[in-house]
């Protein structure tokens, strides 16, 4: 049996659910379930893996799903998610069909019957009609980008976001102390003008720090005043297996192999791509990172062409929606060897089955770079394992 006290507060079918499908609540969820509760505002840091997605949801869902509809009350959107990757957005989508499903058995199983929510995505990618039906039939959960969420609010859409009660920024770190969280932090101060009620607004991430700064970013002011946010600090230090591997002897002179490409002759390429290629077929399953989109596709292509056979795939945010999620679900179900990615991939998309994360070039911080060796072991406890060359 697990711990209940910090689902005290839910509806007995919430509860079923949860203690049939999990052994317990992480620490995530046991502190931040409470806060969220109250309806204070609240910023969780928990590792990756960890459950700060449904700590952050469940308790909306729950209500919404257990709540009667009044008869001939429209659906209105009450759960607004802002991740700022497209990826990601995808990926939460998914992960939400878990919950939404499993309460719904449980109320079947006793006979009893809860609503069915819809949820929508609106991000570049939603196409015109999708977008049309967002507005004519507002879903309970819409799942945006930032910079599709300031679009609906400068057009006629605003209208389905002016009953949100709800706002989950996801991976705040990322935009924290950049232009795009300016703009964000602009925009969620709109949306509070639109609500009647303000909405209370949850943050997440796995690498925010300095946690109070984090935390007065989420929160805003009111009247020249932070408003007051409740920090669930449930942050541990993973344990990393980090090597630094150089391919060649003499990095002054990466091309001494003798070699009739002037294109080679001097590029420490072809000195990487075997290595790589080893490092594939000695793990389960691997993701390699780089910094271009275009230094993507050509190291997938010459991995595939030393092997043999399509071991590799490339992914970033040029390729279209359908092959993204493809590569997305194959990458989960441990079906593919290994994939090559920019930053696309580099924020929190549930990713189970890394086994092994390669950084080729340097990343744009150290958080950036601590950020992509975690995408090894995706598990709030499990060690993350990466390279480097």
């Amino acid at each position: 049996m697990v711990d209940l006290n910090c689902l005290a507060a839910f509806s007995p079918l919430t509860r079923a659910w949860f203690e049939a499908t999990f052994d317990a609540p992480t620490a995530a969820q046991d502190q931040g379930w409470p806060a969220i509760a109250r309806g204070e505002h609240t910023l969780i840091l928990a590792p990756t893996g960890s459950g700060k997605t449904l700590a952050a949801f469940l308790w909306a869902i729950d209500r919404l799903m257990t709540s009667e509809l009044a008869a001939g009350e429209p659906r209105r959107c009450r759960v607004l998610y802002v991740s700022p990757l497209k990826a990601l957005t995808y990926d939460v989508e998914r992960n939400l069909r878990a919950p939404l499903a499993g309460i719904a058995i449980e109320a079947e199983r006793r006979g009893e019957q809860v609503r069915a929510l819809r949820v929508a995505t609106r991000t570049g990618d939603t196409p015109e009609s999708d977008r049309r039906d967002i507005v004519r039939h507002p879903p309970d959960v819409l799942i945006t980008t930032p910079e599709s969420l300031y679009l609906m609010l400068t057009s006629g859409a605003r209208k389905v976001l002016a009953t949100v009660e709800h706002v989950i920024v996801d991976e705040i770190h990322a935009v924290a102390g950049t232009k795009r969280g300016a703009h964000l932090a602009l925009s969620l101060e709109r949306l509070e003008r639109l609500c009647p009620q303000p909405p209370q607004r949850i943050g997440l991430s796995a690498t925010q720090r300095p946690l109070d700064e984090i935390a007065r970013f989420l929160g805003g002011q009111r009247d020249g005043r932070p408003r007051a946010v409740s920090v669930v600090d449930a942050g541990v230090r993973k344990p990393l297996e980090l090597e630094v591997i150089v391919p060649v002897e003499d990095m002054g002179e990466p091309g001494q192999a003798a070699s009739d490409d002037p294109e080679t002759r001097h590029s420490i390429w072809p000195a990487i791509t075997p290595v790589l290629l080893d490092l594939i077929r000695e793990h389960r399953s691997t993701l390699v990172f780089v910094n271009a989109r275009r230094l993507a596709e050509r190291l997938a292509s010459r991995l595939n062409e030393l092997a043999g056979e399509e071991l590799v795939r490339a992914h970033h945010g040029s390729i279209a929606r359908e092959q993204r999620l493809e590569i997305e679900d194959a990458l989960k179900a441990g079906k593919l060897p290994a994939l090559v990615a920019t930053s696309s991939l580099e924020l929190g998309i549930d990713m189970g089955a890394i086994d092994l994360v390669v950084q080729v070039e340097a990343p744009a911080s150290v958080a950036s770079g601590l950020q992509r060796i975690g995408r090894a072991g995706h598990r709030g406890y499990s060690r993350s394992t990466g390279a480097t060359s």
